[in-house]
Formats: C-alpha cells, sequence, structure tokens
C-alpha cells in the first residue's frame, strides 16, 4: 500500500497542476472555447503546452524501477513538484480568467478526468506488489499532458454546451420577437464597428431609449447574454455590434437579432487566419445586409473598395456615406484636425448640413460619426440634437484614446486596434501631433500567409512617422524589424522590449520635454512569448 508519503507528494503534484490546468482553461477561453483554435494555438506555442522544467519528474519513476529506491523515487516526486509549483508562472494576466457557468462545467469535468485516471493508476497499484512505476509515470504525465486533458474536458462538455447555448439562444430571440416596437441596429466592419457603436448609441440617446451591446460582446452567444439580461420593453432601439471569425458568424446572429438597419464600417484584412481570403471576409460582412427584409436599410462606407465591390443580394434601400466619393447621401467636408480634436460638416442628400466638433481623432473616426449620423437621421433625430450629442462622444476605451502620463508624454492608447488600415491611420495621427513621436507595439496578428508582409509594411509605415520606435516582443516583432531596416531606419531609434513592462520602461528612459506616444496594440495572453 502507498506510504503516507506519497499522498504528500500528490498534495504538491495536485497544487502545480491545477495551476497548469488553470492555465489551459484560460488560453481554452481565450480561443472562444473552439478546439480547432485551441489546438492551433497550442501548436504555436508548444513551449508552452510543453516545458522542460515539466518533464524532469520522469527520473522519478526511472529511479522507481530499482526495488530498495521507492522512497527515493517519492522523496524526488514531492521535490520536483515542490519546487515546480514555488517556481510556477505567476505573471500578469492582460486578461483574467471569466470564471462563467461555462468554466465551472470545463472545470468539473476537467477534475472528474483527471480523478478517474488517477484513480484507475492507485487501484492498479493496490492490486500489484511493485506498480510505483505506473503510478508515477501516470501523476506525471498527467501534468505533462494538462492542455490536452483540458481539450478532453472542453470535447466530452460540447453536447451539453451546444443544447444550453442554443436554449439561450431561443430564449433570446422570443424576447426580440416579442419587442415589437424596438428597433435592432446591426453594425459590423474589419474596424470601426466598437467605436461607431457608442458614437451611435450616444447621439440616439440624445432623442430615445436604447441598450448596445457592452465591450466587445459581438459573438452570437454575447449579443444572446446582453439580450437575456439587459434588453427591457421600455427601450427603443438595440444595437449589436456583430463580429466574425468565419463565414456564417454574421448571418447567425442576424438570424437571432432579426434586424432592419445594417452599417458596415470598413472591410478589410483581418483574421485571415480563419477566413483565409479576403473574399471570404467581404462575403461574411455583407450577411449583415443580405439577412435584411425588403424595408431594411443598409449604410455603407462609398470610399471603401472592397464594400463597393460587393452587390447587396436583398432588396433594402442603400445609403452610402463618405469624405471623398461622389453620389454620397452623407458627406463630411471642410475637415480640420488640432489638439483638441476634429471638426467637420455634414451635407446631407438633400442640402441640409450638420456642423459637428468631436474631441475624437483621426479620418477613421469622421466615418464613424457619418455613419451614426446617417442612422440617427433615418431614426428621426433632429440636426441639432446630433451636434449637440457629437460634442459629447467620448474615446472608446483603448481606442485611440488620449491620457496624461506625466507633464511630458501624452499617450494615445489604440491597444484594441489590429488591422493594417487601422494601424496606418493611428500611425497617421501620430504623424501630425507636435512633440517627440514615439510607437510602442508588438504588431498585428491573425494575418495568415499575409501576416508578414503587413506587419513588414507596418514597420515602413512607422519609419516615416515615428522618432522611436519600441517593438515588443523580438519573434512577434520580426517583420516589424525588417520593415524598420528596409526604410533605413536608424538602429539608434529602436529598441526591442521583452514585454510591455519593459516597453513602458524604456519609454519613460527615453522620452524628451513633449513626448506623444501611440500604443498600436497589446496582444492577448495566447501571444505572450
Amino acid at each position: 500500500m502507498l506510504s503516507l508519503l506519497f499522498l504528500v507528494g500528490i498534495v504538491f503534484w495536485g497544487l502545480y497542476t491545477a495551476s497548469r490546468l488553470r492555465r489551459a482553461i484560460h488560453m481554452l477561453q481565450q480561443n472562444s472555447y473552439r478546439n480547432e483554435r485551441f489546438l492551433r494555438w497550442m501548436k504555436e506555442n508548444r513551449r508552452r503546452v510543453f516545458q522542460i522544467r515539466d518533464f524532469i519528474p520522469i527520473l522519478t519513476f526511472i529511479v522507481a524501477f530499482v526495488d530498495i529506491l521507492d522512497n527515493v523515487a517519492i522523496l524526488l516526486f514531492i521535490a520536483f513538484y515542490l519546487i515546480l509549483y514555488l517556481v510556477r508562472d505567476t505573471g500578469k494576466e492582460k486578461k483574467k480568467l471569466a470564471v462563467t457557468a461555462r468554466v465551472k462545467r470545463l472545470i468539473t469535468t476537467t477534475a472528474i478526468v483527471v480523478l478517474v485516471l488517477g484513480g484507475l493508476s492507485f487501484y492498479f497499484e493496490s492490486i500489484q506488489n511493485k506498480a510505483l512505476v505506473p503510478l508515477l509515470a501516470t501523476f506525471v504525465l498527467l501534468n505533462i499532458l494538462s492542455f490536452y486533458i483540458v481539450l478532453l474536458a472542453n470535447t466530452i462538455n460540447q453536447p451539453i454546451e451546444k443544447q444550453i447555448n442554443q436554449g439561450y439562444f431561443n430564449d433570446a430571440e422570443r424576447i426580440i420577437k416579442e419587442s415589437r416596437n424596438l428597433e435592432v441596429i446591426g453594425i459590423t466592419g474589419s474596424y470601426g464597428k466598437t467605436s461607431t457603436k457608442h458614437v451611435l448609441n450616444t447621439i440616439l440617446s440624445s432623442h430615445r431609449n436604447g441598450l448596445m451591446t457592452p465591450e466587445s460582446y459581438n459573438t452570437k452567444l454575447g449579443v444572446t447574454i446582453t439580450i437575456r439580461n439587459m434588453l427591457r420593453p421600455f427601450h427603443d432601439y438595440f444595437i449589436a455590434e456583430m463580429g466574425a471569425k468565419q463565414e456564417n458568424d454574421i448571418k447567425e446572429i442576424c438570424d437571432l437579432v432579426h434586424h432592419k438597419y445594417a452599417v458596415i464600417t470598413a472591410i478589410g484584412e483581418q483574421h485571415l487566419e480563419t477566413f483565409k481570403t479576403l473574399d471570404n471576409i467581404k462575403k461574411t460582412k455583407f450577411e449583415i445586409v443580405d439577412t435584411l427584409p425588403d424595408d431594411g436599410v443598409a449604410f455603407l462606407n462609398k470610399d471603401d473598395a472592397n464594400i463597393m465591390s460587393m452587390t447587396p443580394k436583398s432588396n433594402c434601400r442603400v445609403v452610402y456615406y463618405g469624405i471623398h466619393a461622389d453620389g454620397l447621401d452623407y458627406k463630411a467636408e471642410n475637415i480640420m484636425f488640432s489638439a483638441k480634436g476634429t471638426s467637420f460638416r455634414v451635407v446631407k442628400a438633400d442640402g441640409t448640413t450638420i456642423e459637428i466638433q468631436t474631441k475624437l481623432l483621426g479620418e477613421h473616426n469622421i466615418y464613424n460619426i457619418l455613419s451614426a449620423i446617417a442612422v440617427a437621421s433615418e431614426l428621426g433625430v433632429p440636426n441639432e440634437k446630433m451636434a449637440v450629442a457629437a460634442k459629447k462622444i467620448t474615446p472608446v476605451p483603448h481606442r485611440m484614446e488620449i491620457r496624461k502620463h506625466s507633464s511630458n508624454i501624452t499617450i494615445i492608447d489604440d491597444a484594441f486596434n489590429s488591422n493594417p488600415v487601422g494601424s496606418k491611420m493611428a500611425l497617421d495621427v501620430l504623424g501630425q501631433m507636435d512633440g517627440y513621436k514615439v510607437l510602442i507595439t508588438p504588431g498585428m496578428i491573425e494575418l495568415g500567409d499575409e501576416e508578414y508582409a503587413l506587419n513588414k509594411k507596418l514597420g515602413q509605415h512607422a519609419a516615416k512617422a515615428c522618432d522611436y520606435v519600441i517593438l515588443v516582443g523580438k519573434n512577434q516583432t520580426k517583420p516589424l524589424q525588417d520593415g524598420l531596416a528596409e526604410a533605413q531606419y536608424p538602429e539608434a531609434q529602436y529598441y526591442v522590449a521583452q514585454n510591455l513592462d519593459d516597453a513602458i520602461a524604456k519609454m519613460n528612459e527615453i522620452a524628451k520635454e513633449k513626448t506623444v506616444v501611440l500604443i498600436e496594440n497589446d496582444l492577448p495572453d495566447t501571444f505572450n512569448e
């Protein structure tokens, strides 16, 4: 029978293995609980899935092959897992694990899998005279294969989760159908959709009472949660942000909310890792238009070539907005940028105008406001109310948000941006600023085969706009480094930081009397090097 000594070892093993399993669950959650994405992530992050130090306890069952060294093997087992637990990675997480009901079910199933496998090894040991080797081997392997155990538990839970989610979807759709006077507005795009959602809500709320999906709740489940928990009979409108990483993602949300109004902000190269081609992105984004009813209205950015390359399949009415194109229903003119923000004039198709003043910076924000004004006009908001509301628009956190870091450093926080066009626009804004211009970025992700070329191009553009560049992650930023080198950017004017903390320290070190810092993208925990 096993000694109490081995049970002590199991305690330390359990503490360390629990920390590994928690990390695996966290990464699965950040990959939207999708096994195919989680497997891809594991393949790309083998060193995090299989840490070299986790293989050291293999020595315990090698030693146990010698009959007289059983106690030595157990002592080694205790020592190794005690040390591993004490030196485990406790680094700060950018996005905490959300302990939802689904996570609790996943934890339960994971625990059952571990207990069953561990229990079988205990049973085998109890009926054998010499079974310490397979017993130790089982527990060591359970630790090494922590991420695969979570993958197995998620696979076991999938039928249950699918049934639970379908119940939520049905309930959300029922609530929408029972809200007969509710105006539902869908917003999608490769970038700008969250900012547009906030701008539109600010303008509409000056005239009517409504609801928007919070934060980045732009998946079918996120929209469902918003409807079930927050939508009330007194709401006049509901703004649903719709995100997508693969075909039919937007159509599923549209079938749920039965929207009458649709906005496409822009279409560009994003999530190419899952979409594969730009054509797939365009077709998926246009699902928001193609699902509109005949009396629906689509609001399209006419300056966007990718949007204009598509033909709507529905019989809905189309309203165009923009800055440069001809034949616009809503056009921005007399654009002026200053340290206080942006001012411009909106010219409607009927000839009426609205003078807009906003704290927001950048041409992309003009498009966001234009689309919001177009929708609000269709919903009957008076021009004067829209002009007043525009002054109240505040930047969405981490989306071109300007804040004072210190007496000499101003930060433009664009940490949520991760697409080629948006990143270029952000650099254009930085280039127009007075002072010492600094960029901090880890580059862009999920761009598939185009990722290297697009990040290299970003590096080349940064060379023109920045006085100093701080790159985050030696391996992640190799394309940017190559772009800077090709643009003959001086090596003395850029620095490769280990992590964001290192980057901020370098920023403080090189800052001058008047410094403006653009933080462009901040990768999730799944991309930590």
